[in-house]
């Protein structure tokens, strides 16, 4: 009964990833439960600084991360707003950022400052190449920072957007690390 039961679950499971077309991320290797991204400049879950944000500096803030799956050859970060009222709003894009360095300096967001080489810029939600930070239009909203850990590097990309970014990775996620800010308007528009 309890076999049963068990496999009828796993069934609707996979019917409802089929049905809602649920990416699915297979980990290879044994580090890859962790693979973390972190900031000195805010904790996983808390308030991104003022400094960060279109009330601040409009800097990118500076990022870490640790324990980079072995198979790794290149890595691409994407700096997304959910909670916008316009749907999933895209504040940075980096990809083909090389495995053997372990961060992102602060404001390596911005155009004039030197990415790491091989390392290149996405256009976000503005249009805009480099960092546009958080400038919610009201409410708190979550700022989703997901580094991807990828199998090759990605060619012939220029400046992608989300989209066309997620296309070229399909089939070349090794791992996934990610973290969340969050952050309020301090001042009414």
């Amino acid at each position: 009964m309890i076999i049963d039961k068990t496999k009828h679950l796993l069934y609707i499971s996979i019917l409802i990833i089929i049905f809602f077309n649920i990416p699915i991320f297979v980990s290879i290797g044994e580090n890859n439960r962790n693979f973390t991204i972190t900031s000195p400049a805010f904790k996983n879950g808390q308030e991104i600084p003022i400094k960060y944000t279109c009330e601040g500096k409009n800097i990118s803030p500076p990022i870490k991360w640790f324990n980079i799956p072995k198979e790794t050859n290149s890595l691409a970060l994407i700096v997304e707003d959910p909670d916008a009222p316009a749907g999933i709003w895209v504040h940075w894009i980096i990809y083909n950022i090389p495995p053997n360095i372990n961060g992102l300096t602060e404001q390596a967001g911005d155009l004039k400052s030197k990415l790491p080489k091989s390392a290149d810029y996405g256009i976000n939600s503005w249009k805009n190449l480099g960092y546009d930070g958080p400038c919610p239009p009201s409410n708190r909203h979550r700022y989703i920072f997901r580094l991807y850990a990828l199998d090759k590097t990605l060619k012939n990309l220029k400046t992608p957007t989300k989209s066309e970014l997620k296309t070229k990775m399909k089939g070349h996620i090794i791992s996934v690390a990610k973290l969340i800010g969050t952050y309020e308007r301090k001042k009414s528009k």
